[in-house]
């Protein structure tokens, strides 16, 4: 018999603390970021509360290309897409049914989000040499969000990457989450294992 996949309240209340959780550490985050970046600009010999070490060292990173990607900091995008998700967050509690539009311009942005965060990964791992803890933060609270907007248009079919694949995905939701997260650890552990492990 087949098992039509919908979201239930239950799902939409996990997704709106996720969204508003997720989002106000994240604007935590890309607002540490921004006043460290003008900490910097304003005193070059500034040292940011997250240098912890050669690798651990938002100084490394904050001033690169790489960190203002459009022609201004990244974190001011963090602080807009993490509102915008707290406002969807907010309207879930509130009990408001959004209409499909809105439920895929919001996948659409986290997408975009997420791959951001990819982008980001690789240049710190592989260009800049070093990772920055608040960028970190952000790329931590993003990968949850994506997967749970994204499994939340699947299962409510909204989105579809066919009915297999759909609800293979919205099944192993938090399998996905946790194996982003040991992706992103394993490539740190081997980008720097001589440093680790000394």
């Amino acid at each position: 018999m087949d098992v039509e996949l919908e979201i239930q309240p239950r799902t939409y209340r996990q997704t709106a603390w996720i969204l508003v959780v997720g989002g106000l550490i994240g604007i935590a985050a890309s607002i540490e970021l921004i006043i460290q970046k003008i900490a910097v600009l304003s005193n070059p010999n500034f040292v940011p509360n997250c240098d912890i070490n050669p690798i651990l060292s938002c100084g490394s990173v904050i001033n690169t290309e790489q960190a203002s990607l459009f022609g201004f900091p990244n974190p001011v995008l963090g602080v807009i897409g993490f509102t915008t998700v707290i406002m969807f967050g907010a309207l879930l509690f509130a009990g408001v049914e959004l209409p499909k539009s809105m439920w895929l311009g919001l996948n659409f942005g986290v997408l975009a989000g997420m791959f951001l965060v990819i982008w980001l990964v690789g240049q710190s791992l592989y260009v800049i040499g070093a990772l920055c803890p608040w960028c970190m933060v952000v790329w931590a609270i993003t990968i949850p969000i994506f997967w749970q907007v994204t499994t939340d248009n699947l299962a409510s079919k909204s989105l579809s990457f066919g009915r297999g694949l759909s609800e293979i995905l919205v099944t192993l939701k938090w399998i996905l989450v946790a194996s982003s997260y040991l992706i992103i650890a394993a490539l740190i552990f081997v980008r720097w294992s001589d440093f680790w492990l000394k």
